[in-house]
């Protein structure tokens, strides 16, 4: 199996960087506008990213301010039973971020593919928090 990870910091607080990564409106300025569903413990979310590729995640874990995962269940077949996690501590005066996703099958051109997205994105995570505007994906 094969593992993206990604470190980084964000100049704000845990509990902003928290809302972002659980809240329908947070993901929706970072990662997708197509995003729906439920983001509690056991919901389901839909993220869109063209009229034919999709991604649906099993929000398995929130430790408040702390921790985010989801498994992946619907979607690209390297995707499905894949784990993202999110977990999040103070360093100095940031969020220290810390990315997982996990479980990957192949270590493929789609892998590196995703590895790049999710960098480019988690990077967009960080233009929302400390500048107020995300470079989320558009139809």
């Amino acid at each position: 199996m094969y593992s993206i990870k990604h470190l980084f910091h964000i100049n704000a607080s845990k509990e902003e960087v928290f809302k972002a990564l659980t809240t329908i409106e947070g993901l929706t300025h970072w990662w997708t506008l197509q995003t729906y569903g439920n983001p509690e413990i056991n919901g389901v979310l839909e993220f869109s990213f063209a009229k034919q590729q999709f991604i649906k995640m099993k929000v398995e874990a929130l430790i408040e301010n702390k921790a985010v995962q989801w498994k992946c269940i619907d979607g690209a077949d390297d995707w499905i039973d894949t784990i993202i996690s999110f977990e999040l501590d103070t360093n100095d005066t940031k969020t220290r971020l810390r990315f997982k996703h996990d479980h990957w099958p192949t270590n493929s051109d789609f892998f590196a593919h995703c590895s790049f997205s999710w960098a480019r994105y988690l990077e967009s995570l960080r233009q929302l928090l400390e500048k107020g505007k995300g470079q989320p994906f558009k139809l």
